[in-house]
């Protein structure tokens, strides 16, 4: 089975974390320090903060955000669920915002139609690598009182018009799950230009300890001494993680090279294909390409998608609309919310797309999704 992504691990990969693994710290230590310097120098952020999981980043931005119950935050259904239950755990109403139907990135004017002065956070997804239309988004948040989220788990290494993903937005979340454009096994982080975001984010993190003598209630207490000011919890990475996170870091542009002559193929030799649809680029994007979406028309979908499956052909399917999982149907959203995200839902699949895909690879499944129009 090709599969729809996977990770690319070399010796240099394994060698760095054999070194942690030989040396004095394994979890938070040194390692993680230079990971998250080197990720706030790639992302052009003033901060980083590592943590355990893409979700966690999320749940880290919207605490450091400061949402609680009764904000209402605005997001996009074309996502992974994490995007928006994260804010809801932290009390949070969820207002889905539809997609812009070429690109499947938030719509702006959607957003502009439902925020208000109860708004606290507006989340835009960077979907398959492609950045959201931040500058709008931060006018528009920002004039209300609100502050930007970019979910970038597909997008690091994306820039737009010569800006990296992750010095835009007011808080930025990557993900480095074994599928995305960059790996440390398990792994996220939080970047941002505030210096008390980051902090937040940092605290929050970190179970919400406090060391800064400065701000204690109790400084005199004695040199051990720590206090937690506001409730956080352990997102703290590891690291082993970090290691291979340093090096994975340090091969990303080769990742973006040979994605972008993937994501180029499939787009030249399906374009002319009938009954499918290409996906659609933003001017001045120049995406790390996680996704390769191809829309299936004329209702055939699952018919072909199961024949690629069957082929040896391990397509997906990104995403179900958020608000059409059980959890949301529970809280009274209703199918028919965003007509834009679910005809694309109900037209996309993913083709396989990672930076060790070979060329003979792409040629099988190329074949075999002509084979399934058949």
């Amino acid at each position: 089975m090709i599969p729809y992504g996977r990770q690319s691990v070399n010796e240099d990969d394994i060698a760095a974390v054999a070194e942690v693994l030989r040396g004095d710290w394994l979890t938070t230590g040194p390692a993680v320090t230079r990971f998250e310097e080197a990720i706030a120098d790639y992302a052009g952020a003033a901060r980083a903060v590592s943590c355990t999981s893409g979700t966690a980043a999320l749940h880290i931005a919207y605490a450091a955000a400061g949402v609680s119950t009764g904000d209402e935050v605005i997001t996009t259904p074309m996502t992974f669920a994490a995007t928006a239950t994260s804010a809801m755990v932290l009390g949070a109403k969820v207002t889905f915002a539809d997609i812009d139907e070429g690109t499947a990135l938030i719509d702006v004017d959607q957003v502009n139609s439902l925020i208000s002065d109860s708004t606290a956070v507006v989340a835009g997804v960077d979907y398959a690598g492609q950045p959201i239309d931040i500058d709008a988004l931060n006018e528009s948040a920002h004039a209300h009182g609100a502050l930007t989220v970019q979910d970038a788990a597909h997008s690091i290494g994306s820039t737009l018009d010569g800006r990296p993903v992750g010095s835009m937005a007011d808080l930025t979340t990557f993900s480095f799950f074994p599928t995305k454009n960059m790996t440390t096994a398990e792994g996220g982080a939080v970047t941002t230009n505030d210096a008390l975001l980051g902090q937040r984010a940092h605290e929050f993190h970190f179970i919400g300890l406090v060391r800064d003598r400065d701000r204690m209630r109790y400084p005199d207490e004695g040199p051990w001494h720590q206090e937690v000011h506001e409730p956080g919890l352990n997102y703290r990475l590891s690291d082993v993680h970090a290691a291979l996170g340093i090096s994975q870091l340090s091969r990303l542009e080769g990742f973006k090279k040979r994605r972008a002559e993937i994501f180029s193929r499939y787009q030249s030799e399906l374009a002319a294909v009938d009954g499918v649809r290409i996906h659609t680029v933003r001017e001045g994007a120049d995406p790390i390409w996680h996704l390769y979406p191809v829309r299936i028309l004329d209702g055939r979908r699952r018919e072909v998608f199961e024949k690629m499956r069957e082929s040896g052909i391990g397509v997906q399917v990104n995403y179900i609309p958020v608000y059409w999982h059980p959890a949301f149907e529970d809280l009274g959203y209703r199918r028919g919310m965003c007509p834009n995200a679910e005809r694309f839902y109900s037209e996309e699949i993913s083709l396989p797309l990672y930076a060790d895909l070979t060329d003979d690879q792409q040629t099988q499944v190329i074949e075999a999704l002509i084979d399934a129009l058949r």
